[in-house]
Parts: structure tokens; sequence; C-alpha cells
């Protein structure tokens, strides 16, 4: 993969170029994990780059502060006015975006609340996080043999950077074994989600994805995925779900801003019916992408546009 990089970043309420951005080995966030994020997705547009579903990222990031006791140093309205500015500094017409809010260098004590809070925002390009490919012919996944972590340990609901341990183990595990993703079972071995995704399953016209309770990411993209469901028509049901559920689809994909809809071919090498991309899945992934990417009408407001 690529390195990631651009010629600007956004760090402390300054665009600087990307070289200067760096923090000292004493970190906080470094040793402990100490540090909120978000991943966003600006789509190129005609008019420009549109930052799909800002707003509602920037709420779950100020939410994830709240839960981690780290003071966010903007609001949502200030930290989309950001992404703007670096979008634009930088030329992206399309871009993953990547804010950040960590606790910088002062003490190495676990209680790091003496520490001074720095921020980041970056926007890189990034393609298909799951290959180029995989949007037409799904991915290949394992259930993981890891658990999700239970709501009275961590937060599964917030985007704290020393959770995703967790994910890491997840994935690279996937990977070592020759798949390209895990599918992890919460701590009452329900189905609860990939490294960085939210599942949905097909069985039977029906498409269901686990609850909040099943220790998952409130995602946004899942949120879009449902709410395009439920617009054509289908009966999504959101419940706990066990292990074979997956071995029944008829279909599976997965959503995530880096994911978006991707679908799932096989489960521990079973084939998820026919063993490609089902007509359910095909019909989510048309309107998301033509609202993402083919200037369909956002009849839902997810966009916002970009001067750049």
């Amino acid at each position: 993969m690529a390195k990631m990089r651009a010629d600007y970043i956004w760090m402390n309420g300054e665009v600087i170029p990307w070289e200067q951005a760096t923090v000292h080995v004493f970190t906080h966030a470094l040793h402990y994990g100490s540090s909120v994020f978000e991943g966003i997705r600006a789509y190129a547009m005609n008019d420009g780059p549109a930052i799909f579903r800002g707003p509602e990222h920037f709420e779950r990031l100020l939410y994830s502060c709240k839960v981690a006791h780290i003071p966010s140093p903007l609001t949502v309205d200030e930290w989309m006015e950001a992404a703007k500015a670096v979008l634009r500094k930088n030329g992206h017409h399309s871009a993953y975006i990547r804010p950040l809010i960590f606790r910088g260098y002062e003490s190495l004590g676990v209680d790091g609340r003496a520490c001074p809070v720095d921020a980041v925002l970056a926007t890189v390009p990034w393609g298909r996080y799951l290959g180029a490919e995989a949007i037409e012919e799904g991915v290949d996944v394992q259930v993981s043999s890891w658990r999700r972590m239970a709501s009275n340990m961590l937060s599964p609901m917030a985007k704290i950077g020393g959770q995703y341990v967790s994910s890491q183990n997840i994935v690279m595990e996937a990977k070592d074994n020759g798949f390209t993703e895990g599918i992890a079972l919460d701590i009452n071995g329900h189905v609860s989600e990939g490294s960085g995704e939210n599942v949905f399953i097909i069985y039977k016209g029906v498409i269901y994805t686990p609850p909040l309770a099943s220790s998952i990411l409130g995602g946004i993209t899942r949120d879009s995925a449902i709410t395009i469901a439920k617009d054509l028509g289908y009966d999504l049901q959101e419940q706990a779900m066990t292990r074979e559920m997956l071995y029944l689809a008829d279909e599976i994909f997965f959503t995530g801003t880096a994911a978006e809809v991707t679908p799932v071919r096989s489960v521990d090498r079973l084939p998820v019916g026919d063993g490609k991309r089902g007509p359910i899945t095909q019909a989510i992934q048309n309107v998301f992408f033509g609202i993402t990417e083919d200037n369909a009408p956002d009849k839902w407001g997810w966009l916002t546009p970009v001067a750049l």
C-alpha cells in the first residue's frame, strides 16, 4: 500500500506543511492509546469535493471525546470548516478525512488529564479500502477467534484509539490465514462486526444487522445503508444473530466509511449464496454510489459541497 500523505495538514488551529506535523515520543497517546478519531470521505462531484455526512461524523467525534474525557478544541461546525480548509489547501477533489484528538506530552502517568490536548485533521487520497475489485466481486472473510469488547469493559460506540488493538488482532489474524477480513463475535457469541466494518446479513429477502447491544460501532454508513434499504422497501431488522446466520445467509455485505458498501462472497471458505454479489446488495450499492459518485439526487442531504 502506498504511503499516505498530502502537502498540508491542519494541526492545533493552523494549516501547516505535512512534514511539520510532529509530536514528542513521550506523547501520552503514543503510550496509552489516549486518542479519539474519525474516518470521513469526500467524494468528487461535478463542482468539486463534497463531504459525506460530515456533521454526523463530527458529532460522533465529540461523543468519543466525552467518553474518553478528552475535550475537543472545536465544535462540529468548526471541525467542518477545518475539513473544508484542508481539502482546499491540498486541492483534493476526493479524499479520506482523518481528524484526531489526543493527549500530548506532559507526564507519563496513566491518568493523562494533566497533559495538553493536541488535534490534527488530514485529508489524503484513498481508494477502495478492501480492494478495487471488492465492490463487485466481494471479499473472503473468516469468523475471528478474537471476541469484540464487552460494553462494561470499554466503549464500543466510541472511536477511541487504544480500543483498536482489538481491530488489529481481528484483521491481522484474518490476513495471516489467507482472508481479506475477519468478523468478530461479541462476548455472548453473537455476530458483532468486522475490524472496521458493520455487517449486514440477508436471508430469504429480509435484511438483518446486529444491534448496538452486540458491541458494534454505530456506523454512519451503516445508518445510510439502513435508510436506503427501507426506502427501497426491504424488510430490515436489527437483532442479535448467531454465527450460523453467516453460513445460512443468501447475501452478506460490509459497510463503513473506508469499506463503503462491500459484498462478502465467502465466510470460513463457505460460499455466501452463489459466491458472488447478490441483487439486494447491488440495489443498495446502486443508490449509495449513485449519490456519492454518479451525481444522483442527494435526497437525504448527505453531501456538503466544498468550493475549491
